[in-house]
């Protein structure tokens, strides 16, 4: 998996730092609980089995939260309206264009708030093991009783550094003195004693419960019912204030498990975020194959123009022409993309045939498509395709003007004596993809 180095952000006089990780093409944010450190997070079970994970399908961003870990040690005025401005400072810097945000635990707030202030830079919402407001109140029971916060602040400030330091937020830590030394290491370098009860005190402050209603991206909240730091009742508030927000509850006795269980949420995630369950790795095939993505260009604009009943009389009838043509040259249809296809071929020079073919035919309904095509290893997966050779036919296409077919070297090459014939387009740079690839496109 690809793994960056460490880079800064600028967040007024603050210095963020971020790092981005990851194999996937969503764009997803990690907005950390209470502390974090960029550079231990890899080396023990505390965060790296989730964010292995979460970079299988996605292209990840995390950052360490003002005052802990590698940024600047300072929380500066630290409201709460600043500490969230970091995730758009960290947005900027990384150069996202609309990531789905997910907030564990003290990140929630952050991120429910980010969701709130710029809806037009949010895909989704995912929120685990948070809350709205902090502190009980006569309208919100639900919250932390007031006269046992004093015991936790004293309590974390004066154990802070040593093996149990983080024992009210990370359940079933081994005893052995190895792991002990570990984590009293991660707090050591997260934070100092003094800034983690600042942050805590801060924490304390948080009431984010007026932006619920105003919250407009999908959004998923996630919760352990036996959660012994944050209550599952504060998780269930924001699920029911939250429009159209989709609850899910796991009975499990932890905030966060040191031993990676916590990782239950992860395969809920991904199907909310891409619409598709993980497949068990034994069911994963990986075979070589060429695949075809096609894409209506211009279709929102189509669509706006011609109204949505006769654009989906349209669709249904291109869905028919691609779907014909596809089998036609003894390809396999894999899925509509709502504005094109994807398929899958034996040999390249039928993919690039049948392409052809359906920008031919789909002329007479006034349609122009952009089609890539790429020949290498993928996975299938049940019905399904995946792997970083459909993410390469998927980038290709998307590059290609309106109207032409663009190819990957690869293709060109298997092809040679078929009668097809290509110009040279030189060397691109596919998004999410490493390296630089030679492209192709088919003369008419």
């Amino acid at each position: 998996m690809r793994i960056e180095g460490v880079r800064y952000a600028t967040s007024g006089d603050l210095r963020i730092a971020y790092q981005e990780f990851g194999d996937g093409d969503l764009e997803l944010v990690f907005v950390p609980g209470f502390i974090s450190n960029l550079d231990l997070a890899w080396e023990n079970s505390l965060f790296a089995p989730i964010f292995e994970r979460l970079g299988s399908f996605a292209r990840c961003v995390v950052f360490d939260k003002r005052g802990t870990g590698l940024s600047d040690r300072d929380l500066g005025f630290g409201s709460l309206g600043e500490r969230m401005d970091d995730i758009r400072a960290v947005v900027d810097a990384a150069g996202l264009e609309r990531p789905a945000i997910f907030g564990i635990s003290e990140g929630g707030p952050l991120s429910l708030l980010f969701a709130a202030a710029y809806p037009d830079r949010v895909s989704a919402l995912v929120l685990y093991g948070t809350m709205a407001r902090v502190l009980e109140a006569p309208d919100y029971p639900e919250g932390f009783p007031k006269e046992l916060t004093d015991m936790l602040l004293d309590g974390v400030e004066h154990r802070w550094g040593s093996g149990s330091s983080l024992s009210a937020f990370v359940q079933h830590i081994p005893e052995d003195p190895e792991t002990r030394e570990g984590i009293a290491r991660y707090a050591r370098s997260a934070a100092s004693p003094r800034m983690a009860r600042q942050i805590l005190e801060r924490n304390i402050e948080i009431d984010v419960r007026s932006v619920l209603p105003t919250i407009s991206v999908p959004t998923l909240v996630l919760h352990s019912t036996r959660d012994p730091m944050i209550a599952v009742a504060q998780g269930r508030y924001i699920a029911d204030h939250v429009p159209g927000a989709r609850w899910i509850e796991h009975d499990a006795d932890y905030h966060v498990a040191y031993d990676g269980a916590c990782s239950w949420f992860l395969d809920d995630i991904e199907e909310f975020l891409t619409g598709q369950r993980p497949v068990a790795p034994s069911t994963i095939e990986r075979v070589l194959a060429t695949v075809l993505f096609t894409d209506i260009v211009g279709s929102t604009e189509k669509a706006a123009a011609v109204g949505d009943r006769e654009w989906n009389r349209i669709l249904d009838r291109h869905d028919a022409i691609a779907s014909s043509r596809v089998s036609s040259f003894d390809g396999r249809l894999v899925k509509n993309t709502g504005d094109g296809v994807l398929a899958t071929f034996g040999g390249p020079s039928r993919a690039v045939a049948c392409a052809q073919t359906i920008r031919e035919d789909v002329g007479p309904l006034e349609l122009e498509i952009r089609a890539g095509v790429h020949t290498g290893e993928i996975e299938r997966r049940g019905d399904d395709v995946g792997g970083i050779g459909v993410n390469i036919g998927s980038r290709i296409a998307s590059l290609a003007p309106p109207g032409e077919v663009w190819v990957s070297r690869t293709v060109k090459d298997l092809t040679a004596g078929s009668g097809l014939e290509f110009a040279e387009l030189g060397r691109h740079q596919l998004k999410g993809v490493p390296d630089e690839w030679e492209l192709y496109a088919l003369r008419a």
